[in-house]
């Protein structure tokens, strides 16, 4: 398993805020920021914490990897991170995701139907297992070289690394990759939460958000 480097997150101002109300904070989260508080004084400092100082306390919905930047949605009530939660749950949340990967994607779009197990013995990585839980992940290529393709990604499920993990599994692992690819082929983990969609916990008015990728 690869040696973790020691955390060393980019300035809380790196975090953008996007939208904040009474129910809802959503923010752009830069790579190398924890989500939430790892194990340990030193890795305390995380986008939940930065945003609760920012806007008062806010509750965790989901999370991010460290390594990966983009759009997160936090909650400001428990009524408003329950009703997030479910949204999750159902999958009535649409997010897309955008990366450079290695190599040129032969096909123009696909989608990759592999179970992840839930557990892994070398922790924090994640494996392919037939009788893990179900992860599928829809593809397109935005553009290609011979070298590299960008790529947009629909998840259908959040399994954690699912990403990361199935496209190295067909041989295209994400540029900068510290787990399942060549971390030297990027300075950064080239995977963005680009969009998220979601019904606003006390409107239920359908909210969109992008951010714009930042390699």
């Amino acid at each position: 398993m690869p040696t973790p480097s020691p955390y060393a997150p980019p300035p809380a101002e790196s975090l953008v805020s996007l939208h904040c109300d009474d129910e809802i904070v959503l923010a752009d989260k830069p790579s190398g920021l924890l989500s939430v508080p790892g194990r340990g004084p030193e890795k305390a400092f995380c986008a939940q914490s930065i945003l609760s100082e920012r806007h008062g306390p806010v509750l965790t919905v989901h999370r991010l990897d460290m390594d990966t930047s983009g759009l997160m949605v936090f909650a400001r009530t428990k009524g408003a991170q329950r009703t997030l939660s479910r949204q999750f749950e159902k999958r009535t949340v649409a997010k897309t995701y955008e990366a450079l990967v290695e190599g040129n994607v032969a096909q123009d779009s696909g989608t990759i139907d592999k179970a992840i197990a839930k557990y892994s013995l070398d922790r924090p990585l994640r494996h392919l297992d037939p009788d893990g839980q179900t992860a599928i992940t829809h593809w397109r290529v935005i553009d290609r070289t011979p070298q590299q393709s960008r790529l947009h990604l629909k998840p259908e499920t959040g399994r954690s690394h699912q990403l990361r993990l199935h496209l190295a599994s067909i041989d295209h692992a994400i540029l900068g990759d510290a787990f399942y690819g060549d971390k030297t082929r990027h300075e950064r983990l080239c995977l963005h939460a680009k969009t998220l969609e979601l019904d606003h916990p006390g409107t239920d008015t359908r909210m969109h958000f992008s951010s714009p990728t930042p390699f």
